[in-house]
């Protein structure tokens, strides 16, 4: 088994909020205040204005794993990360960290904003602690990294904040650390240059390095990251693979109607499994099984189960229903639990996917519930093909017009006849 080089050892943190003196009568009653405390505190308790960030904090992280931390704004994910690097000390607690340590947190600290790209690209190198000779030799593929070849000459004042932070993340994506802790740099750039950005942390990854990355793009999580933790309220709520993490994450957020007993029947939940394994994130056109949980709190007659499937900007991509695929409707009687399973092949682009249900009546148009989002899918390709739909491209043949045509037996029709019109009915 690998050995442990990134460890949180029941470690907390805890900060005061700040106060604020507008004049020397407020000053004096706060000193005095601070001067005449109830003795000293110790180092799990909290004084008047402070907080816990983390609270008894405990994971590790093994040679050559990719690990992810998730969790809502404020939940303690930013001040974990300069606890790992060495930016704080914890309150109480340990830390271990074995080998050279690089933390992307802030890509691009110290840049100069009237130096070119690339004389800052030897200044953030250096403050990195680089080598010169180690950047020149490999300036031209931090360049290449960055995608902004055509602008290395120009002031960096000149940039945009997306071409500030994408070349911050080049010259730190280079380092080859031992241990690479980065923070939400996938959020910044277009979409090849969040694509190279990937590569290049999952090869660094297959070249031994340790990755932990915070983000709250879950789809890249769950390609890069084979465990999680999720944070909530400066605490591991829960911890394993990431599949597992992010599915209680996004169900815990909860979505559509809230289910209760005032409804006559209700969704109680929407999950998304390949067999008896539940899943966050398949290949394109792998077959999935999506299903519904349904329960009664009294008798009712004709419901059929809507599926409904959209992107990640919510725009509708599919739906369909039981009754519309010949299945019929159900009838329930009080107290009573059924499960409807949907089979899908997901020929869908790369992204994100949200699927919901709703219980409906449609001899009178009664909708009686909807769960949405009840379920998230992320779908991954090995071709570089975007959009909702995934047509399975392939280029065969890049020759002239005229090798393309007699190669597909296209040519030799009645003179003036175009290939186009060839197999048509005349």
């Amino acid at each position: 088994m690998p050995p442990t080089v990134l460890a949180m050892q029941n470690v907390y943190k805890k900060f005061r909020l700040g106060e604020y003196y507008d004049s020397l009568r407020d000053v004096v009653p706060g000193l005095a205040r601070r001067l005449l405390g109830r003795g000293p505190v110790g180092e799990t308790e909290l004084r008047r204005q402070e907080f816990w960030a983390l609270q008894d904090v405990s994971f590790e992280v093994k040679a050559g794993e990719a690990f992810g931390i998730i969790g809502n704004n404020g939940a303690g994910k930013s001040t974990m990360l300069k606890l790992l690097s060495g930016i704080m000390k914890p309150t109480r607690g340990s830390l271990i960290v074995e080998g050279k340590l690089s933390a992307l947190i802030e890509v691009g600290a110290g840049f100069h904003p009237d130096l070119t790209g690339r004389e800052n690209v030897f200044l953030n190198g250096t403050i990195l602690g680089m080598r010169r000779e180690e950047i020149r030799r490999k300036f031209d593929e931090i360049v290449e990294c960055s995608g902004l070849a055509d602008f290395i000459d120009t002031p960096l004042k000149r940039y945009s904040s997306g071409m500030h932070a994408r070349l911050g993340f080049s010259v730190a994506a280079h380092l080859e650390p031992d241990i690479l802790v980065i923070d939400e740099v996938l959020s910044v750039g277009d979409f090849d240059f969040q694509r190279r950005s990937l590569a290049k942390m999952q090869a660094a990854i297959r070249g031994g390095a340790t990755v932990v990355f915070v983000s709250h793009n879950l789809k890249a999580v769950a390609d890069l990251c084979q465990r999680c933790i999720l944070l909530e309220r400066g605490r591991v709520t829960r911890s394993g693979s990431t599949g597992d993490v992010i599915r209680h994450y996004l169900e815990s957020g909860g979505g559509g109607d809230a289910p209760g007993k005032d409804r006559d029947v209700y969704i109680s939940r929407v999950s998304i499994r390949q067999h008896e394994s539940s899943r966050v994130r398949i290949e394109a056109g792998e077959k999935v099984y999506v299903d519904v949980d349904i329960t009664a709190n009294r008798d009712c007659d004709r419901i059929a189960v809507v599926l409904d499937v959209k992107d990640d900007s919510l725009y509708h991509l599919f739906d369909t229903s039981t009754e519309r695929l010949g299945a019929g409707n159900m009838s329930f009687k009080a107290g009573e639990k059924r499960t409807v399973t949907f089979e899908l092949v997901m020929h869908l682009g790369p992204g994100t996917y949200y699927f919901g249900a709703i219980l409906y009546r449609y001899d009178i148009q009664k909708e009686y519930h909807c769960l949405f989002p009840g379920a998230t899918l992320f779908v991954s390709a090995d071709r570089d093909a975007r959009g909702a739909v995934n047509l399975y491209p392939r280029v065969v043949s890049m020759g002239s017009t005229v090798e393309a045509l007699a190669e597909h037996s296209l040519l030799g029709g009645p003179p003036g006849r175009s290939p186009v019109d060839e197999g048509r009915a005349p």
